[in-house]
Parts: C-alpha cells; structure tokens; sequence
C-alpha cells in the first residue's frame, strides 16, 4: 500500500511515522521549504504521549520539554481554586509534556526524514489539486514544487490530509464553510526566561473568560534558577474586530494588552514583570470550525487540525492529532492483510478511522465552546468576583473534581482506575 500525507505538521508527522511503523509506504509533501520551529509551548497529554512511545520517541522528548506535575486554577486575585497532579505524578506511565511546539514538530520531522528516507520527505511541495479515487482507482494530487515552480503529479491507495486550519482539502469538500469561527477572544502568547514558580513543573490558568492568563515552564531549571516559562494572556476583542487571519508568527506590541494585567501580581508569580521581561509576542485569535459531518471521500481522508480545529482548551489540539494518526494506522494496516478487493478495504479502513476519531473530537471541539475544565474560573468569579476565604464556600463538596473527571473522560484521558 503506498499513501501520501499532506502537511509536515506534529499530526502529518505522527502519521507518517504511525503508517512505517506499519510497514505502509508514505510520502510526505509539505508546503513549507525550510520548516522553522515557529509557534510557542503546548502540552502533550498522557495519551498522546503514549502513543509517541510506541513510536520509540519517549527518551527523545524527556529531555525536549518539562514533564508537568500538576495543573493548577486560580481567581484573577491569585487565590487557589482547584489543583490536580498531572502525568507520572496521576499514575499514568508516561509523562505529559510541556514543550515548544516548533522544537517538537522539527524532532519529528527529522525522525520521519531519517526512518522514512530524504526522499520520502519534500518540503516545499504545496497541495493544489486532487481527486478523490474510488474502489477501482487511486486517489491522484497535483503540486506545486516551491522551489523551482515545476507540477508534480502523484497518486496513492490513500491521501491523509494534514494540511491544518486552512486546509485545501477541507476546502473542497466543505466548499461552503468560509472563515473558521471566530470566538471573539485573542491569544498573546510568548515564552520568556524567568524563575520558576509553584513546583516548578506547574501549569496553572488564572482568571475567567474573557480575561485570563496560563503559563507553564517548558524547560528545566538552569543553574540560576530560570526557566523558560511560556504564557499566555487571554481577553475579548470582539468590538476591535480581527486584524487578519492567524498565524504563528504574527509579532505584536504587549502594550495592546498588558495594561489589563497590571495588578496581577501574586505572592508566588508577578505576572506583569513576565510580561514586560518578554521580547517577542505572538498573537492569535481563538478559532475552531464546526464539526463535519464527513472527513473521508472516496480514499481521501482529513486528520488533525483540517478535521477537527478546536479552541486551545485542554490541552487537545496536537493530542487529539497524534491520536488521529494512530487511529488511522492501525485501521489502514488492518486493511494491508486482506489483498482482495483491495479499493473497498482501502476507503473502508478510511471511513473506520473516521467512524472512531470524528465523534471522539466533534464532542471535544463543543466541550471546549463552553469552556472545558477552565469554566471552573468563570464559576468562582460569578459566585465569588472579590474573592474568597475559603473556596469550599464557593464550591459544593465533590463539585470540582467532578467537572476535571467529566473533561477527561470526553477527552479521552481518564486516569488509570478512575471511573
């Protein structure tokens, strides 16, 4: 069986490795000629992690990031909300990592490059037309090599498109949907040095929507005590309307938004002094799309963030990729050992993986519309806006631990014996 992945991203990645492992021919065409790592930190759940390690790349990613041991909530005055453990520290068996997504994508695709071949792997490839295939035909796609403006034309038993939020193939087979859908809240996110905070190995969200800020370490402590903490400061900018579409390299002044941050200073982390200690802001709004009611037509199929955008709520957005790719494999290869009417099992292994993965992410992509586990902020805010004494006045006994159970059994990563 030989396929082709659309998109070097951490899901095109995941995928290409998933489907080697399986002994499946790939070709990876992505459109960026020199991938950098662009993009700030994000988490990698338990469960996708556990995926990279049956990949063989946990001993590469330890030491890539920080292994987060809790995750932590707080009022807009820095008063504890709820706190949970996180990853080795819950009891799952292997970590959830912190980490910079552009050092994580590079990693991978440099993995793909080395057990797939250089040749397998062409950056600067960039998807401009395709047909779908059927039982009796191959799918077949048209690139644009980048490089030196000639066409490509190649075709497979299966096309994965993981070529994200914009995705040419999404745009083909929703022709209708327009522009993803914009939340009204933007995103300033950095990752500056600077001392560690709680366990050093924290994550914490603080605030309510519309006006919050998340920050978490994504590197170890240096011998000065520092670390690279990534952040990000949240508000709603709906009356100002969006300046452009989003992008992971769009530099802005943090004069736009940290005045709104000015008095956050808590007795264990100033958060205007991260702020103004920080060079380089990134900003981005905070968009999902609505979940399709198909991923697959004929043997082509959609994965990661061209099947199911999400708001960054959770932690999900790369987890749920890595766990799409999985899916994928393990389906595609089922369908390798069974040579008769080879174009059915194809396009029914496609229309398996999308039967498990597209009601698993639409149900996250609502979830994270109303907030996820992080509408335990909103909570203490609209029953308690000038603080508290103590928090078990705010909540209800059980309460809390209810809502974080709740997201992760709809995210799909319930801890080990947990109900």
């Amino acid at each position: 069986m030989r396929t082709i992945v659309i998109g070097g991203g951490i899901g095109g990645c995941a995928t290409a490795l998933a489907l080697h492992q399986h002994g499946i021919d790939v070709t990876l065409y992505e459109s960026v000629r020199d991938p950098a790592p662009l993009g700030v930190g994000i988490n990698l759940l338990p469960h996708a992690m556990g995926v990279l390690a049956g990949l063989g790349l946990l001993e590469l990613l330890r030491p890539l990031g920080v292994e987060t041991a809790e995750l932590a909530f707080f009022n807009r005055h820095g008063q504890l909300i709820w706190r949970e453990p996180r990853g080795i520290a819950a009891g799952y068996d292997v970590p959830q990592l912190s980490v910079h997504r552009g050092q994580l994508q590079l990693l991978l695709l440099r993995e793909v490059q080395a057990r797939l071949g250089e040749g397998s792997v062409l950056t600067g490839h960039a998807l401009r037309s395709f047909t779908v295939g059927d039982i009796n035909d191959r799918a077949t796609v048209e690139i644009e090599n980048r490089i030196d403006g000639t066409t490509v034309h190649d075709s497979a038993d299966a096309v994965i498109a993981c070529d994200g939020i914009h995705s040419v193939v999404r745009k083909a087979f929703a022709p209708d949907e327009g522009s993803p859908h914009w939340s009204g809240n933007v995103l300033w996110r950095a990752a500056t040095r600077h001392p560690g905070f709680l366990t050093k190995r924290s994550m914490f969200m603080a605030g309510f929507l519309p006006h919050k800020f998340v920050a978490y370490p994504i590197s170890e402590p240096d011998a000065d005590g520092l670390q690279t903490i990534n952040w990000i400061a949240e508000l709603n900018r709906r009356s100002e309307g969006l300046s452009g579409r989003e992008e992971w390299n769009k530099r802005v002044p943090k004069s736009i938004f940290a005045e709104r941050f000015a008095d956050w200073r808590f007795d264990w982390l100033d958060i205007p002094a991260l702020i103004e200690q920080t060079d380089d802001v990134f900003e981005f709004p905070m968009v999902d799309r609505d979940p399709l009611e198909h991923w697959t037509h004929g043997r082509v199929t959609l994965l990661g963030d061209a099947a199911h955008p999400m708001y960054p709520i959770g932690s999900n957005g790369a987890s749920q990729s890595i766990l799409d790719a999985a899916a994928l494999a393990n389906e595609l290869a089922n369908a390798v050992g069974d040579k008769s009417d080879h174009g059915a099992n194809i396009i029914g292994a496609l229309t398996s993986y999308e039967d498990i993965r597209r009601p698993a992410t639409a149900k996250i992509v609502l979830a994270n519309r109303q907030h996820g586990p992080e509408r335990v902020l909103d909570m203490a805010e609209e029953r308690a806006p000038h603080g508290f004494n103590n928090v078990n006045d705010v909540f209800a006994t059980g309460e809390l631990e209810a809502i974080s159970a709740q997201y992760k059994q709809i995210a799909g990563f319930s801890r080990p014996g947990s109900k």
